[in-house]
């Protein structure tokens, strides 16, 4: 019996996907496990394995569509059925001269096509069906048609140059060059229009401005389609928002002692770790201590239940920046990490994240965020949080600056801190409390590299 692969619900609340590729098509045989089609989430790029052993009897949906939780994608076929074209056949089933095959039932597809028989006149009745329709509009595509009525253009006056007398674009635009249409589409006869006509509602001279304003609009901007991923961020962005009552605090800190921490480290960990470590796990075991402090700013909200959830964990959320727009792969229990374990899993995610790589697996669990501006050269951020997080926390350029040390100014490698917080949940004062903490910490590292 044939079994019907649904899409399936993956969590994190994910409830639709757009195919991207099929691995498999109809007729092929697989295995358990193996891989069937790429979908693309608003989280990433992954591959659905097959749950059964069979035959790819029919895809029910090709590249490029969106599909939702619980929607047949595949029928798979147990041993002994195939696809055949769009029909389906059982194993060993002959067809003989004519198509038809052995015993009685539909006719195999084959089967030549007599004016009685069922093809036949299902072929005569949608051959009427597309003669009326054709007669009844002009060919021409959709974006056509809307091309047309933006320029107030009648399509059934318009001759097309295309291919089978399709109307083009280039058409739509001549008639709408060519002069002012009356009704039917034909161009007046009469003379030129009296100065008492210039410029009224109806007159010819106000429509042909118009048709021309319209016509210098359209060309003067280009529509591109965004992508799904663009079209799922935008909808987060708005639905966070909506869910909370989000407040930026910024503080700076000098991480003067810090930056040359990392740059003593830095070359040493090339040579013994094999990869480029980045200022940004220094960031993150700082974070981890803060939080020790202050857990609050690692928890959620539900509001459903009234209750705010306190995380034992500490799974770091970073906001990488794609061609394809932003994602969020996470780093797991931080809090047990040491900056080499979190500097080569990092590398390793931005990695993936480039190449859309990423698993839904590294993508979920975040109980707080960092998004990193400052190689963009950014001073100070307001980000918007990564819902359910209560806190996301931008990270401007490192910059050097004059400030005043001990009565005298001195140049110093100088950070902004800029925190977005859920305002339902944390106050102003203890945001700014964590904020300052955070910034000590980074001021003074002292033992950040002794679990390194």
């Amino acid at each position: 019996m044939a079994f019907e692969f649904k899409f399936p619900d993956v969590g994190e609340g994910i409830h639709e996907g757009r195919i991207v590729e099929w691995l498999v098509v109809e007729g092929d045989t697989v295995k358990v496990d193996a891989p069937l089609v790429k979908v693309e989430t608003d989280k990433a790029v992954v591959e659905l394995p097959s749950p059964e052993a069979g035959t790819i009897l029919k895809i029910h949906f090709p590249p490029d569509s969106v599909i939702h939780v619980g929607d047949v994608i595949v029928t798979i076929g147990t041993a002994g059925e195939k696809a055949e074209g769009s029909r389906l056949k059982a194993e060993g089933e002959k067809q003989v001269e004519g198509g038809r095959g052995k015993g009685e039932g539909e006719p195999a597809l084959s089967e030549p096509r007599t004016p009685n028989s069922e093809p036949a006149s299902l072929e005569t009745r949608n051959s009427k069906l597309e003669t009326t329709a054709s007669a009844a509009r002009p060919p021409a595509t959709p974006r056509t048609r809307a091309l047309a009525r933006k320029l107030g253009v009648d399509l059934a006056a318009v001759t097309g140059s295309g291919k089978h007398g399709r109307i083009t674009d280039e058409d739509v635009k001549r008639a709408a060059e060519g002069g002012a249409l009356a009704e039917g589409g034909r161009l007046k006869a009469e003379g030129p229009p009296t100065p008492s006509d210039l410029r009224t509602p109806n007159s010819e001279l106000f429509k042909l401005e118009t048709r021309y304003s319209k016509l210098e609009t359209s060309e003067s901007v280009e529509r591109v389609p965004a992508t799904y991923l663009r079209k799922k961020i935008a909808e987060h962005m708005v639905a966070s928002q909506r869910t909370s009552a989000q407040v930026t605090h910024v503080d700076e800190t000098d991480v003067t002692e810090l930056f040359a921490l990392y740059r003593q480290a830095k070359e040493e960990y090339r040579e013994k770790h094999g990869f480029n470590l980045t200022v940004l796990p220094f960031f993150m075991k700082a974070l981890v201590a803060a939080l020790a402090e202050h857990p609050l700013f690692n928890a959620s909200y539900d509001e459903a239940a009234g209750e705010i959830v306190h995380h034992k964990h500490v799974h770091i959320g970073l906001a990488a920046d794609t061609p394809e727009g932003l994602v969020v792969p996470v780093v797991k229990h931080a809090q047990a990490k040491s900056i080499v374990a979190m500097g080569a899993e990092v590398a390793d995610l931005a990695a993936k994240a480039r190449e859309r790589r990423l698993t839904l697996e590294e993508m979920k669990g975040a109980t707080i965020t960092i998004t990193n501006i400052g190689p963009l050269g950014g001073l100070i951020a307001t980000p918007i949080l990564n819902q359910p997080n209560l806190a996301i926390l931008a990270l401007g350029e490192i910059k050097d600056r004059p400030v005043v040390v001990d009565g005298a100014i001195v140049v110093r490698k100088m950070i902004y801190l800029s925190l977005t917080f859920d305002h339902r949940i944390i106050d102003g004062a203890e945001a700014a409390r964590f904020v300052r903490r955070l910034g000590r910490i980074l001021a003074k590292p002292g033992l950040l590299l002794a679990g390194a």
